[in-house]
């Protein structure tokens, strides 16, 4: 669970509390924030300026713009707008900053294999010589939504290691077993996968 300073504003409210975080590490997931965020160092202020770099990447402006203009008193509000916001994040690639933010975590061959993709197409893709095309763009964020909930919990070295290690919750798979081929994210292995990776963010078990 994460715990805010006493002077944080909104986000002394465990609801909005959370939904800020929820929206700060997409965001950093992504390739939004140079920075992991310090979630014990989180403020509204600091939130607000998060919102402000999302809106600036097209995702979610009405959503953020409202936000902005929201009294911090009103929670009910703020947890509607950083709502939305996180959904729009969930559901937005961003090829541009997420390859960059995926290779300095997996190797170019871990990557590729599971984008099913060649390794010289990630190069021509990470140097935009080439258009992220539409499938691997969504595979691509979806994965970079993984790790970011990974990163709480391991460091590099682990969460390239967490795709390879068997689990029982994957009916004795490893998370790249599932993660092979031409998957979507919507297919039933991908959000198992998805799924184990997200029960890391509220707990500290592996």
């Amino acid at each position: 669970m994460v715990h805010f300073k006493s002077d944080s504003g909104p986000l002394e409210e465990p609801g909005v509390a959370r939904l800020a975080a929820d929206a700060v590490r997409k965001a950093h997931a992504v390739g939004l924030l140079d920075e992991a965020p310090d979630f014990t160092g989180l403020t509204y202020p600091l939130v607000k300026q998060v919102v402000a770099r999302v809106r600036e990447a097209g995702v979610g402006g009405y959503a953020a713009d409202s936000l902005a203009r929201t009294d911090p008193a009103d929670v009910e509000a703020l947890a509607r707008e950083l709502r939305r916001i996180d959904a729009w994040l969930e559901e937005s690639p961003l090829p541009d900053t997420e390859w960059p933010r995926l290779l300095a975590v997996l190797d170019r061959d871990r990557l590729a294999a599971l984008l099913n993709v060649s390794v010289s197409s990630v190069g021509r893709y990470e140097r935009h010589e080439r258009t992220t095309p539409d499938e691997i763009a969504v595979r691509l964020h979806f994965l970079a939504l993984i790790v970011g909930d990974l990163a709480g919990a391991y460091n590099a070295i682990g969460i390239r290691r967490w795709f390879g290690r068997t689990r029982a919750a994957l009916d004795g798979r490893a998370p790249a077993d599932l993660l092979a081929g031409d998957w979507r994210p919507e297919d039933e292995g991908p959000a198992h996968v998805r799924a184990l990776a997200r029960a890391l963010v509220d707990s500290p078990a592996t």
